[in-house]
């Protein structure tokens, strides 16, 4: 169980927030949570990559010298994978890269992931009203108020869109919005900050807990 400082929108710590998500063991946890990274990272291939063999390069279906006398080595194509223009040999072929795991497993190593980042991790009152419009700059000014810098990269986690939250995030380079029901490994590891409403802890509290 951790305590985590809240922060309003001006960035002064308002209260506490207890935070508790059972984890993997710490001898397998990194095991675990590298499992899951992978499986993210392959899944997201297309498996589209293709070449062609010689079978099915156009042409090349006539023997370009007859196969004796010329002085020249024997050829029965010139679509040969030795010839220029030719196939390709063992070249790739549109395939399936998709990992399986199991859902406990993959529930397991993303609360293990966030659990890992919680020094990293800055809890925010619901800041939504504060938006009355769509606003970049303030959304910018709001982030660097609560201890992310505008180099960084930042995770912004909410329980629910905000129209006006969203429209305000969209364009800010370095900064990720995202739900809390749709977390997954690579952001958590790849962000330098993970910014999350108090909401959308409890609701992480209760879409992964075990």
């Amino acid at each position: 169980m951790v305590e985590c400082v809240v922060k309003n929108w001006q960035g002064e710590q308002v209260g506490q927030k207890t935070f508790d998500l059972q984890v993997a063991k710490e001898e397998t946890a990194s095991h675990v949570v590298h499992r899951a990274l992978v499986r993210q990272l392959t899944n997201a291939r297309q498996g589209t990559a293709s070449t062609k063999t010689r079978s099915e390069v156009r042409g090349g279906g006539r023997k370009p010298w007859r196969q004796k006398g010329t002085g020249r080595a024997r050829a029965g194509s010139i679509r040969s994978p030795l010839w220029r223009g030719g196939g390709v040999i063992f070249g790739p072929k549109p395939r399936e890269y998709n990992l399986k795991m199991n859902r406990k497993e993959r529930r397991l190593a993303l609360r293990t992931a966030l659990f890992g980042r919680i020094d990293d991790l800055i809890v925010v009152e619901e800041f939504g009203e504060q938006l009355s419009r769509p606003k970049t700059k303030e959304l910018v000014q709001a982030i660097a108020r609560w201890g992310s810098s505008p180099e960084s990269n930042t995770l912004l986690i909410l329980s629910e869109r905000t129209e006006n939250v969203y429209l305000s995030a969209r364009n800010i380079e370095n900064l990720k919005l995202i739900l809390a029901d749709q977390l997954n490994v690579y952001d958590l590891l790849h962000a330098d900050k993970i910014v999350a409403t108090a909401s959308a802890l409890e609701k992480i509290q209760e879409v992964y807990s075990a």
